[in-house]
């Protein structure tokens, strides 16, 4: 190891560099979103697809969430007396993922409609606009609903369109009153 012709040649060291430099520069990343093209950096939305992806996907998780609780409510709720403990288990998972399945799948094919009609009117009426959401909404419920008549999809888009308007007027009420 004590070559006298050790000194001609330094050691790779891959982190030499590193220790000189501050913790600060290291973590100065920016706090703004970057953007390839300054069209998109004008347009502060989501695209159709992530919308959709989005609230489909929040749509039938929150609905498995959901229902898989109310099913496993009333999986506890119709146990038998006298049942052991393995079977009243079983009643309780296979009622929740039933519900569970059953809510997570309305609520995502209402999630995709809703994301896909917005879209729809954003684009048809070229402007982003609360407007936009409660159509949607009240669109939505309508459609969801048509084949149990028509005063079914009347009062299920009015619900909808409600739905709509109360989340529009929650996010305003949060972005306004809520510090972040």
């Amino acid at each position: 190891m004590n070559d006298p012709n050790d000194h001609k040649y330094r050691k790779y060291h891959p982190y030499q560099d590193l220790y000189n430099v501050p913790a600060q520069n290291l973590y100065n990343l920016p706090t703004s979103p970057e953007f390839l093209f300054q069209e998109e950096s004008v347009n502060q939305r989501r695209s159709w697809s992530e919308n959709l992806q989005y609230y489909t996907g929040t749509g039938y998780l929150s609905g498995a969430i959901l229902g898989g609780a109310k099913g496993s409510i009333e999986g506890i709720r119709s146990a038998e007396p006298g049942e052991t403990l393995k079977l009243r288990v079983n009643r309780v998972l296979n009622s929740g993922g039933h519900a569970g399945r059953k809510f997570g799948n309305n609520l995502g094919v209402l999630g995709l409609m809703f994301a896909g009609i917005e879209s729809g009117l954003i684009h048809w009426r070229d402007t982003d606009d609360f407007v936009n959401t409660v159509l949607a909404g009240l669109s939505t419920g309508a459609i969801y609903r048509a084949a149990k008549g028509p005063r079914s999809a009347a009062i299920a888009g009015v619900i909808g369109g409600i739905a709509a308007a109360g989340a529009v007027a929650a996010k305003q009420a949060v972005k306004r009153y809520v510090p972040i």
